[in-house]
Parts: C-alpha cells; structure tokens; sequence
C-alpha cells in the first residue's frame, strides 16, 4: 500500500521540503504546556538558539500530547532574529519561559502563512521513534495517518455553545463557512452570559428581534463591547481585553415571545447570577434597549440614547 508522507503535503503546497524544518512541541513539557495554557505559543517557538535557523525558510510546527502522534498547528516563514535580552520577553508568556531570555539564544521574527491553513488542527503525522530530536528536516519522511474532519463548522448544539471573542468573529464573520451556525444562531431569541476570563465578572445580556441571538452577538464582533457601559469602560482602559470575552447561553427563548417576556426573563438571571453589584451590568437600564439605538459611529448615538431611554425607560433614570 503506497504512504502518503508530510513531505508530499510540502510539494503540493510549493514548498521545497529541504527548505523546511519540522519542529515537534509536546505537551508533555512543562515549559510549553504553561505557554500553550496561557495562548502564547507562537512566541513559544520564536525563541530558539541563534544558528537554529540555519540553512531553512520556513518553519511547520507539530503539537503532541503522548507517543509519537502530533497535529500540525503552523506554517511559518522565517524572518530577522534579535538577542533573546530580558527587554524582548514577550507580554504573556510565563515564568518558567521568560526567565530564559539572557541574550544568549535569539528570538525571531516568523510570519505565520496560509499555505498549510485548511490542514491546520486536523492532519496528523507519525513522528517515529526519534521523538527526542524534536525538530527535523521537512525531508524526513513523517507519515500522514489522518486528517480529521473540521469539526469547528458543524454546529453542535445550544447547550454546548461557548465561544471565545476570536471564535465568535470568526463564526459571524464567514456565513458560508459557518451557514449551520448562522442559521441556528438567527433562529432564535436568547438569554447569554459573557465572562471577562481574566476577573470571572460576568455580563448577562437578551437577544431578540429579526435575527435573534445572531444579530446581537454581531453588534459585539462589530464594537467590541456591544455597546454595554461598564464594558466600554473596561475596553477603554484596556483595549485588547476584548479577546478574554467568553460567550454561552443561558436560555433559550422562542421567537414568539414577547420583548417584555425576554427582558423579565434577563432580569431574573441578573438578580440569580447577582450580576449587578458584582459583574458588568449597569442597573440603569435593561441591556436590550440597544437593540433600537442607533449604529456606533453615528453622530445621533449620544442624543437618541438619552432620548430613548427617557421615552421608554423613565424607571431606569439617568443623571
């Protein structure tokens, strides 16, 4: 029976398996594992020793958790490298990594390539028995064992549903791609939770309208807060903390139901989740009065704000 091998992979994508280095990290590491945990693990592999580089243009790296078995997770075209000095230690990388840059090795500039894209997370080769020497020329023959489905655009449920922001843009973003989920997502009216994974505070939030939980969930992808005071703010004063959102559902809710009946139905996981006094919803007024208001951006935000509160929401007084 003919072996399918990665090098082959390389050829059909144009690139010359001589001019590649295949680079193994495993999970089995604990210095990559607390890179991998804390998302930080492209620059992971931009530090190396200086010469590592040498004679290569790009790099493929594979992610193993036990024996032999490793996914492909990037391509990369090799760029500059500079000193690993303590001035170049990365934000976000852990102790255990940062504490190696003494500007004795280098850290070098990769630009991640899409050549390699639609295999990314799904092909699997066999590393063989030398898994110790953890990069290898691409023209080692590593036989390809499997390349699993893509999982990530088959919708699997409502009450399996949690999204990263990343996750979230992606889906909204990529209709085609994503057509199960967008039709799941605009089908229905909702009740969701989003957590700042870096504090835990919590933000429950309602959707509802024409294109149900889909369509508000947009307005995040779009602005980033969906126009949520106390989120504005937390954005303002860090302005990537946008990719800590974590998105889910609470309930669902069908398309029959009234506005009034989703925003009694909001309240109560407020005052259950007690996300008032301790997360990110502002008492002032129910987060689905945003559905009305108008684009961000518009020169009408600030004035028809205020005017739609004070016509539809005089219980909810504003200063």
């Amino acid at each position: 029976m003919a072996i399918f091998y990665f090098s082959d992979v390389l050829r059909k994508v144009g690139l010359d398996p001589s001019k590649v280095k295949l680079i193994r990290h495993a999970l089995t590491d604990r210095g990559f594992r607390e890179c991998y945990k804390a998302n930080v693990v492209y620059e992971y592999t931009c530090h190396q020793k200086s010469g590592f580089s040498k004679g290569y243009d790009y790099w493929v790296t594979f992610i193993s958790d036990q024996g032999t078995l490793c996914k492909l997770d990037s391509c990369y075209k090799v760029g500059a490298a500079v000193p690993d000095t303590p001035d170049m230690i990365p934000k976000g990388i852990p102790e255990i990594e940062a504490r190696k840059f003494q500007g004795k090795n280098a850290y070098f500039h990769l630009e991640p390539l899409d050549l390699l894209k639609e295999y990314e997370g799904r092909l699997i080769i066999d590393w063989g028995k030398s898994a110790r020497m953890w990069h290898q020329k691409g023209t080692t023959e590593k036989p390809v064992v499997a390349i699993q489905a893509d999982e990530k655009k088959v919708f699997s449920g409502f009450e399996n549903l949690i999204l990263t922001y990343d996750e979230l843009k992606e889906i909204v973003e990529n209709p085609t791609v994503y057509e199960a989920w967008h039709t799941a997502l605009s089908s229905v009216n909702a009740i969701y939770l989003i957590v700042d994974r870096e504090t835990g505070k919590q933000y429950v939030g309602s959707a509802y309208g024409k294109d149900g939980l889909l369509g508000r969930w947009a307005c995040y992808v779009d602005s980033l807060h969906g126009n949520n005071k106390l989120m504005k703010e937390l954005i303002c004063a860090y302005p990537e903390r946008y990719h800590d959102f974590q998105f889910s559902i609470l309930q669902i809710l069908p398309k029959t139901v009234t506005d009034d009946e989703v925003i009694r139905t909001e309240s109560l996981y407020k005052k259950k989740l007690l996300t008032i006094p301790f997360g990110m919803n502002d008492n002032f007024y129910p987060s689905s009065i945003f559905h009305k208001l108008p684009k961000p951006g518009t020169e009408q935000v600030a004035r028809s704000t205020r005017a739609y509160i004070k016509r539809n929401c005089s219980r909810f007084l504003l200063e």
